[in-house]
């Protein structure tokens, strides 16, 4: 159904891909309130984080943004102008909605620098891939196996505690959080049809 990993010289020949939707930055603990009462309708939420960079050695940064996606909508969150405030914890601490992200113990482990919480509904595509036959395992080679896509990875290590940040910055992050949310909502539908078609011959 898809092939088991694509080569960076493969993932090249695809064309780029990127969020088509909404972008809401939210730098402001009322603004976060208010998106926090939207997404709480919401059963599945493509997830990542971006960090400041560091160049030097020993230097340590702690997590910048909070990425929460829909099909249509993503949320930035952040978090080093407000915090890891409780209406945002109340969704990371939430078994009930479905947080898909990449490395997401590392994110996790990041966020609860911030502020400890119990993460709960998180799924790890690195795992759920692999019963579908995948081997790659980072966002952009299972884009470009899943979505038929590659991701630009141009803004990945620009500052992300900068005052405002740029559109290049909040395209690059609301469509890691996307691709993610993309993914697996794809993979879903095979796994269902999939349940169907056995039903209907059983």
């Amino acid at each position: 159904m898809f092939i088991p990993s694509i080569s960076k010289e493969e993932l090249r020949l695809l064309p780029t891909g990127q969020f088509q939707g909404q972008i809401h930055l939210i730098d402001h603990i009322s603004k976060a309130e208010h998106v926090c009462k939207i997404l709480a309708h919401e059963s599945i939420l493509g997830f990542d984080t971006e960090t400041k960079p560091t160049f030097t050695k020993g230097q340590i940064h702690r997590v910048s943004l909070l990425q929460l996606s829909t099909a249509t909508d993503s949320y930035l969150f952040r978090l080093n102008k407000m915090g890891l405030i409780g209406c945002v914890l109340g969704i990371l601490s939430n078994p009930r909605q479905l947080k898909i992200g990449i490395a997401v113990h590392d994110d996790i482990r990041h966020l609860k620098q911030l502020h400890p919480f119990r993460a709960e509904g998180f799924v790890e595509l690195q795992d759920f891939v692999r019963q579908f036959g995948i081997e790659n395992s980072g966002l952009s080679k299972l884009s470009g196996i899943i979505l038929n896509f590659r991701i630009s990875k141009s803004q990945q290590l620009t500052n992300w505690e900068n005052e405002e940040l740029t559109l290049p910055q909040q395209l690059y992050a609301a469509t890691d959080a996307w691709a993610a949310f993309e993914i697996y909502k794809t993979l879903m539908s095979i796994e269902v049809r999939n349940e169907g078609l056995t039903t209907s011959n059983s």
